[in-house]
């Protein structure tokens, strides 16, 4: 790998400016460059246990991971923002408005899927895309696994909203 080198640079090895941190990937005009922060170990190892770049998942179990945790915090703002925060129905309006935009998302991940969308591109940070995504039938999976993901996680959180005095009395032992 060539590391860019400032175009005043010297041949000297104490100028500072050839110590530049910023080099290019397999292909300079991409626009994919190769810094500390992207190619480090730590950063490619994170993002390579995250379910959109995990190996050996089939689209389904990768939308329904994904979707499982968007699920866990899309009714969060519903009900604690929504006209009916304050009043004892706002768990359960935050729980129906979340099903509608988990919905509208599946549909939209759906429509993207039917596009013949692009497949995915190896870069510095995920070498090893998933090829699973780049069918159409592949998409329809993963926008299966979200939704029905996406449910479950939204239906456990309006669970944990609805009995917070429940979970307070086993916090506080009275």
């Amino acid at each position: 790998m060539q590391v860019l080198r400032h175009p005043e640079a010297t041949n000297d090895p104490r100028d500072p400016r050839n110590n530049e941190v910023v080099s290019p990937g397999a292909d300079i005009y991409d626009g994919n460059l190769s810094t500390p922060i992207n190619s480090s170990p730590l950063v490619k190892s994170y993002l390579s246990a995250l379910p959109a770049y995990r190996q050996g998942l089939s689209p389904q179990r990768r939308g329904l991971e994904v979707g499982f945790f968007h699920g866990l915090w899309i009714i969060l703002p519903f009900t604690l923002l929504g006209p009916l925060r304050d009043t004892p129905m706002a768990a359960l309006s935050g729980l129906l408005s979340g099903f509608g935009l988990l919905l509208i998302s599946a549909l939209s991940i759906s429509l993207y899927g039917a596009t013949n969308p692009p497949a995915p591109t190896a870069t510095i940070t995920t070498p090893n895309p998933p090829q699973e995504l780049a069918t159409g039938h592949g998409w329809n999976e993963y926008a299966g696994g979200f939704l029905l993901g996406g449910v479950l996680g939204a239906v456990l959180t309006y669970f944990l909203l609805s009995n917070t005095a429940l979970f307070q009395h086993f916090g506080t032992g009275l």
